[in-house]
Parts: structure tokens; C-alpha cells; sequence
């Protein structure tokens, strides 16, 4: 029984990296499609999502058949555990990366105004975050997980810089209040991408050492 359960559980993993790989190219879309004013490539991440929730609903019951038939203990009902609560917050990156999309859209049909200046920074660090989150997942690297972990207070940071320069810009122009709510919603989606992005990170520490760090300071490791 060992050897099936292990070959069980190295399924997962096979599994939940497809599903890493889809939602992370779903992501990256949907952030140039908010650049690039792409309305087809934003309509493509809206279009995707069914087969992302298909993917997540088929992977928890694979965990779900596997924690019932063979009732995993120690090391083993850890990866479970991990893999079932890292595909649920892929997932959400997911609907996260629908949601920036749908700003995309409704932009691509409004005229032209400049993105918050804070935008392009907290866009890129919440990308880099979900990108070595992700390695970390791989590699099973906790030195990665750490880093990623110590990187979210940046992130918010940024959102709280976003919302200030959001206000000022309405001040001077009311009348464009609508498309800089865009913009403000996809910084607080790029903000709730870095969120899932720690607690991805914090679910490989947990897999891989066994130790539960989400309440814990998020001081980069040594």
C-alpha cells in the first residue's frame, strides 16, 4: 500500500504543478491585457477560467479518494493537507486573474487615461512574488518560501500608496472617476494575488518542515 500512496501522492503533485503552470500564464495575461488595453487576450482569461475551476474541483477529490483509502499519517497527510489548501488559493489566483481581466475589458471600451504611477511597481513585485512562490513549490526551497513571505508587507505598502494616489487623481480629474477605479481595483486584486502568493509559500515550509508560520513574523531566512 506504501508504494501506491506514493505514487497517489506523486500524482497530486504532477497535478497541482498543470494547474500552477495555467493559472500563473492566466495571471501574466491578464496583466498585459490591462497594459496592452487587449481586449481579446482579457476575453481569453475570462473564457479559461471553467477549465481552472474544473482542474481544482478534480484535484480536491483526488486528495479527498486518497485521505479515504489509504489514511495517510505523518510526512505523507502533510503533502495532502498542503496540496488541498495550496490548489484551493491557486484557484482564487485564478478567479483574481478573471477579475483583472473583466478592469481590462471595461477599459478597452472607455477612453484613454493614465494608470496610478504606483501601479507598474506593485504589479511587478506581486508578479515576482507569485512567480518564486511558485519555484519555491517546485523545488521544495523554504528559503524561497521565507523571502516570499517577507516580501508582502512591500506589496501592501504599495496598495496603501495606490488608494493615496487614486484620491489625488480624482481630485483633479472627477470626471474619469470610473476608469481610475479600475485601476484601483486591479491594485487591490494584485494585492490579494501577493496574499495567495504567501500562503503558497507558507504551505511549503508547513510540507516540507512541518512548521506553521502564517502567525509568525516574516523575517527572511538567514
Amino acid at each position: 500500500m506504501s508504494m501506491h500512496l506514493q505514487q497517489e501522492i506523486e500524482s497530486l503533485k504532477i497535478k497541482l504543478l498543470a494547474l500552477v503552470t495555467t493559472v500563473k500564464e492566466a495571471v501574466e495575461k491578464a496583466v498585459s491585457s490591462v497594459d496592452k488595453r487587449d481586449a481579446a487576450l482579457a476575453q481569453a482569461v475570462v473564457d479559461g477560467d471553467f477549465e481552472i475551476d474544473r482542474a481544482e474541483v478534480l484535484l480536491e477529490e483526488d486528495c479527498l479518494k486518497i485521505l479515504a483509502l489509504y489514511q495517510p499519517v505523518a510526512t505523507n497527510l502533510r503533502v495532502i493537507v498542503s496540496v488541498m489548501k495550496m490548489n484551493n488559493d491557486i484557484e482564487r489566483i485564478g478567479d483574481l486573474a478573471v477579475n483583472i481581466a473583466e478592469r481590462a475589458l471595461f477599459l478597452c471600451g472607455e477612453g484613454p487615461v493614465e494608470a496610478p504611477s504606483d501601479l507598474a511597481e506593485m504589479r511587478a513585485k506581486a508578479l515576482a512574488m507569485l512567480t518564486r512562490s511558485l519555484d519555491a513549490l517546485v523545488r521544495l526551497d523554504t528559503k524561497c518560501a521565507r523571502e516570499v513571505r517577507a516580501s508582502d508587507d512591500e506589496v501592501d505598502a504599495l496598495n496603501r500608496k495606490l488608494f493615496k494616489e487614486f484620491a489625488a487623481a480624482v481630485r483633479r480629474n472627477p470626471d474619469h472617476v470610473e476608469r481610475l477605479l479600475c485601476y484601483l481595483s486591479v491594485g487591490r486584486h494584485l494585492e490579494r494575488i501577493a496574499d495567495y502568493a504567501t500562503n503558497i509559500a507558507e504551505d511549503v515550509i508547513y510540507q516540507t518542515e512541518g512548521e506553521i508560520v502564517r502567525h509568525k513574523p516574516t523575517l527572511p531566512e538567514k
